[in-house]
């Protein structure tokens, strides 16, 4: 069973996750959602995408529950967005010599990161990098192109994950009522 992330409506910047019986609100790119992502556009990408690993901040909280491989992150960890960059769509020891964003932030969303499979089977330059399922704010603000949801949210799906278990986000649905 996959997750399927739908978009509210035609700007897209917040959403529906559904996983089996598990509903809840999510936060998507500032950019809505597209078909052809192209770093930097603040998108979150159409598709169906693998769960890959979680990363989590040790400091701030025990080891996520799941049967998905869980690493714990340090101050050094980040991960390349620099499409000239041989690790681009990488993880990577910083400093890196490319641009790179750290994993170790001072706010909390990413106090758990969810890596998903985008643009990384192959990679391809440009494509879009750092795809993730981390933690929304408060209100919900867009992402640069994840989605995020609250971090008991967040818990809980990953507790109920499967190993084949995939994200698909999809189109937003069309208004069908006839007014």
């Amino acid at each position: 069973m996959d997750i399927v992330v739908t978009p509210d409506g035609l700007e897209g910047k917040t959403g529906t996750l559904v996983f089996g019986e598990f509903r809840c609100r999510c936060a998507l790119g500032r950019g809505g959602t597209v078909s052809g992502k192209r770093e930097g556009d603040g998108a979150t990408p159409l598709g169906r995408f693998p769960l890959r690993r979680i990363l989590y901040r040790p400091d701030r909280l025990d080891p996520p529950r799941s049967v998905l491989s869980v690493t714990s992150l340090s101050p050094e960890y980040g991960w390349c967005d620099d499409p000239g960059d041989s690790f681009y769509n990488q993880p990577v020891t910083l400093p890196h010599e490319g641009h790179c964003e750290s994993l170790w932030r001072e706010d909390a969303v990413y106090d758990v990161i969810v890596v998903l499979g985008h643009n990384d089977a192959p990679v391809h330059p440009g494509m879009g990098s750092a795809i993730f399922l981390h933690l929304a704010t408060s209100d919900y603000a867009p992402t640069e192109g994840c989605v995020a949801v609250t971090r008991d949210d967040l818990l809980g799906l990953l507790a109920a994950v499967e190993p084949e278990t995939a994200m698909e986000i999809r189109v937003a649905e069309k208004n069908t009522e006839k007014n």
